[in-house]
């Protein structure tokens, strides 16, 4: 005899019968992904925030190491600008160089580490636009770098004597607009460069280069012609010029001019990144 099958039952399950799984609906996502980018940020923070010793506390111990070597070799023998002393006026333009580094080096870093152990794939396959995808790598070198700014400017603040800020609103504005900045330029490094070798090429050949003549350790008054017209050609010098002047009142150019000349650098670098991480140029070959 042949068995006759039985119906399939099309009852459907409820949620209150007992053993029966939740339903399982899809997430809803609107014009933004909020998730996602809160996820990508925490992401960011975390990743330097487990090797604070190495990302915060070590870029500060650089910059006291500088302040000492200097303040041993000059000390008050230097008066760049007016009854300012030499070690108050390196001091803005330490802070903001090590803020700039770090913001750099954590955008760009983040990218190249996940290409060198193949993980880029969690970056491009989750359901993030380039628009969520570069808030949270630009805010993640933001954060970094503004840390790291505000443990500097304590500790060599009290090493150096300074006082309250001069103008804090101004010395924000140039130092969130200079994190900004080097945290897009480190995604841009960061798709272009494959390898460490290639990162560091940038940064030993272009970053630190900028960094170091900026008027960190000097006042672009103090140079030659044309070489103070080329010191000004350099954006590291309006963000590191607008941060002292915030803190201590002393600027070698136009804050109106620093202010300007930054938000066009940022509109820019964003523009760039948002095309290339838009494109998936060198991160989806």
């Amino acid at each position: 005899m042949n068995e006759q099958s039985s119906p399939p039952t099309d009852t459907p399950v409820r949620q209150g019968d007992a053993g029966a799984p939740a339903p399982v609906r899809p997430v809803q996502i609107g014009r933004v992904n909020w998730v996602g980018l809160q996820t990508l940020y925490l992401r960011e923070v975390q990743r330097f925030a487990k090797v604070g010793m190495q990302t915060v506390v070590a870029p500060v111990i650089t910059s006291m190491l500088f302040l000492m070597v200097f303040a041993v070799a000059v000390g008050d023998r230097a008066q760049l600008a007016g009854d300012i002393s030499f070690i108050s006026f390196l001091v803005p333009g330490l802070v903001m160089m090590t803020v700039l580094q770090n913001a750099f080096a954590n955008s760009s870093s983040s990218l190249v580490v996940s290409k060198v152990q193949g993980n880029i794939v969690d970056l491009l396959m989750p359901p993030i636009g380039p628009g969520e995808l570069l808030v949270g790598l630009a805010l993640g070198g933001m954060t970094r770098g503004i840390a790291v700014g505000l443990f500097a400017a304590l500790i060599l603040g009290l090493f150096a004597g300074l006082q309250l800020p001069a103008a804090p609103l101004t010395a924000l504005a140039f130092l969130v607009l200079g994190s900004l900045a080097m945290a897009l330029a480190g995604i841009l490094a960061g798709v272009w460069s494959n390898k460490f070798d290639e990162m560091a090429t940038i940064t030993n050949f272009l970053i630190q280069p900028l960094a170091f003549l900026s008027g960190t350790f000097y006042s672009v008054d103090r140079l030659p012609a044309p070489f103070d017209t080329m010191a000004t050609l350099n954006p590291f010098f309006y963000a590191i010029d607008g941060f002292r002047y915030g803190l201590i009142g002393v600027g070698d150019r136009s804050i109106v001019t620093g202010l300007v000349g930054l938000v066009l650098v940022n509109g820019v670098l964003w523009l760039l990144c948002y095309r290339v991480l838009k494109s998936g140029w060198r991160l989806k070959s």
